[in-house]
């Protein structure tokens, strides 16, 4: 099996999103431009458009506020414990915004954890689709988003949440 990757960019209210997938299509990363962490392409990646459709069907639906909920193959790579940050993301439904405490207990860690949650959030290789921009600080002022904080406020105020 190769290490394929295909890439694609979909125009979105936030700029353009390059969105990566492995072989078997399934989504690998969503990024921004000038995100913290973001992804660029490299000389080997393959631009294919077709592995994309769903997503890019999808992300229209969500930024028309026709859909709520992704329903797409992804595979995302981390450490134990940012995959377990990660799942907690996947549970805070549209419309709703929880802390970087609360996240921190959902994954079984200490209330000392709390950078190091923030350090998974803003690890999370697929902004928009894995919720990220829901986590607000514990007063619930709008804190770090690796894709700048306007774009966040862009995300919750589609959502409902601002």
């Amino acid at each position: 099996m190769t290490d394929l990757t295909y890439w694609t960019n979909v125009t979105s209210p936030l700029g353009p999103l390059l969105l990566t997938a492995d072989p078997d299509g399934r989504l690998t990363s969503l990024s921004v431009p000038g995100q913290k962490g973001g992804r660029t392409v490299h000389d080997d990646w393959r631009h294919d458009p077709g592995p994309f459709r769903p997503a890019g069907e999808q992300l229209a639906a969500y930024f028309a506020g026709e859909l709520k909920e992704f329903h797409l193959p992804w595979r995302c790579e981390g450490t134990a414990f940012r995959e377990r940050v990660w799942a907690a993301l996947d549970s805070v439904p549209y419309g709703a915004t929880t802390s970087y405490g609360e996240i921190a207990a959902r994954v079984g860690a200490s209330r000392m954890a709390v950078r190091a949650v923030g350090g998974a959030i803003g690890a999370n290789p697929l902004l928009i689709v894995r919720p990220c921009h829901r986590v607000i600080g514990a007063d619930g002022t709008l804190t770090g988003y690796a894709a700048g904080l306007d774009r966040k406020i862009t995300l919750l105020t589609l959502e409902g949440s601002l």
